[in-house]
């Protein structure tokens, strides 16, 4: 089978492979997405030789001016240049056998043949490899039948799945994160080789699982990621706060719902609505206080009381956990996950325009973002609740426009503020200072007052008469 390499990149190497008298072969992800048809900006070469030497020669072909990336000791090298106006990476590495020691994910790598590469590879869909050559341009060396399990949506090793595994844990990830990218299966052999190794995780840098998870979650269904990992064995390992929310406890006929498997409804529902990396962890995250929040009443059933409030201060602690950024992403999910209830609260009661306000200035820029969350947070099987809920968030919205409109109160700030308090009584730093300006905030918010210097100042005065400052002369 011949493969129409039509980014001239290939020609250009093939041709300076060459004029080294060595074999060049494009492999893996690149190969896989021409056959899946998915968009490649990551071109990986191996060939038959100094990987170092060939992408120096590509590159000056290329253009003269490319500076070219090499590590030696790993035989590594590349570049980066643009076609039609896109950032195109190409890797080269010289083929190669690798072997493991039992505590380590770095292999002794030794040069190897072709045949040696493919076998060293994850799965036989990234084990295919495509000749640049002249004479061989465009051919496939596919020798584990990865086009057949590209075309029947399997995921399995070219070698003994245990070995691939226990070399390589991360592996096991990527499996995953294919699968949930992919829509693929996995198939049993491998499957059972993954819950098998699946502590030798541990051996694995928490950022290059996170990287991984990170991938799950932006795939377009998360949920089959997350219930591979949870079936597999990883997620306890990886992730155990996530792994709580399973299970359902009971008492006489009253239950609770699996909070897993309503996450991962919920996770769903969002990644049909936004590719927001933080959104869906938002999503993930957020009611993951339920399980330390959970209480049987003998009147009300089960209750989460506070979740989101033990939720939102969990954040911090997943986060640094899974070395993901502790800067304003990290805010922005403790933030949506401590008022993922409000809009939902609201809707359940008659939409007031003070609490719509008091949701806008709390969210801030975060109120659409908020809302996609609520809305996808409704998972009930009744259809008529679920109505219900959707009508009323539906009114929630329309008020948040009219009212932003017409009081302007995202991310306000009361039009008096401390400064203009202590020059107009003559007074320091105190208490009083912070009753009036909560007091006008608050009126504001309650639509008291409108949200102007004029009303505010004149309420600051009166405010401040009751407390017994009088205006400086």
């Amino acid at each position: 089978m011949d493969v129409i390499l039509d980014n001239p990149i290939y020609k250009i190497v093939g041709q300076a492979a060459d004029e080294l008298g060595i074999q060049a072969f494009a492999v893996g992800g690149v190969v896989r997405d021409y056959f899946l048809q998915r968009h490649c900006t990551d071109i990986d070469i191996v060939c038959i030789g100094n990987g170092i030497e060939l992408a120096k020669a590509a590159a000056r072909a290329v253009n003269p001016n490319i500076e070219v990336s090499y590590f030696k000791n790993f035989g590594t090298a590349s570049f980066h240049y643009h076609h039609k106006g896109e950032n195109i990476q190409v890797e080269f590495v010289g083929a190669r056998r690798e072997s493991y020691r039992r505590d380590s994910r770095k292999p002794i790598v030794e040069n190897g043949t072709l045949e040696d590469d493919q076998n060293r590879r994850d799965f036989t869909i990234n084990a295919m490899a495509v000749s640049v050559n002249s004479d061989s341009f465009g051919q496939l060396v596919d020798p584990f039948g990865g086009i057949r399990d590209l075309n029947e949506g399997v995921i399995r090793t070219p070698m003994d799945p245990d070995i691939t595994f226990s070399d390589d844990p991360l592996r096991m990830m990527r499996a995953i994160r294919f699968a949930s990218q992919l829509g693929f299966y996995i198939q049993d052999s491998t499957f059972e080789a993954i819950q098998r190794n699946a502590e030798r995780i541990k051996i694995v840098s928490a950022e290059r699982i996170t990287t991984e998870l990170n991938k799950i979650v932006l795939s377009p269904r998360p949920s089959v990621g997350f219930k591979l990992l949870e079936k597999s064995g990883l997620m306890k390992l990886i992730f155990p706060e996530f792994s709580n929310l399973k299970g359902v406890d009971t008492v006489g006929s009253r239950g609770h719902k699996d909070n897993f498997y309503h996450t991962l409804e919920v996770v769903d529902n969002v990644a049909k609505c936004s590719n927001d990396l933080w959104l869906r962890w938002a999503a993930v995250l957020h009611d993951i206080g339920k399980p330390a929040t959970k209480r049987y009443d003998e009147k009300l059933g089960w209750t989460f009381h506070g979740h989101e409030v033990r939720g939102s201060k969990m954040v911090k602690k997943i986060f640094t956990h899974l070395r993901l950024p502790l800067d304003a992403k990290m805010k922005y999910v403790e933030k949506l996950v401590l008022l993922h209830l409000r809009p939902i609260i609201l809707s359940e009661d008659e939409v007031t325009d003070s609490a719509v306000r008091r949701l806008l200035f709390d969210a801030g820029d975060d109120i659409d973002d908020l809302m996609i969350l609520c809305e996808a947070d409704i998972t009930s099987k009744n259809e008529e609740k679920v109505r219900k809920y959707m009508r009323n968030f539906k009114i929630v919205r329309k008020k948040l426009v009219e009212l932003e409109e017409k009081d302007r109160i995202r991310n306000f700030q009361p039009p008096v503020g401390g400064e203009d308090i202590m020059t107009t009584f003559g007074i320091p730093p105190c208490h009083e200072i912070g009753i009036i300006k909560d007091a006008i905030k608050d009126a504001i918010l309650d639509g008291k007052i409108p949200n102007d210097r004029e009303a505010a100042w004149q309420m600051m005065l009166e405010l401040g008469n009751e407390l017994g400052l009088k205006p400086v002369e």
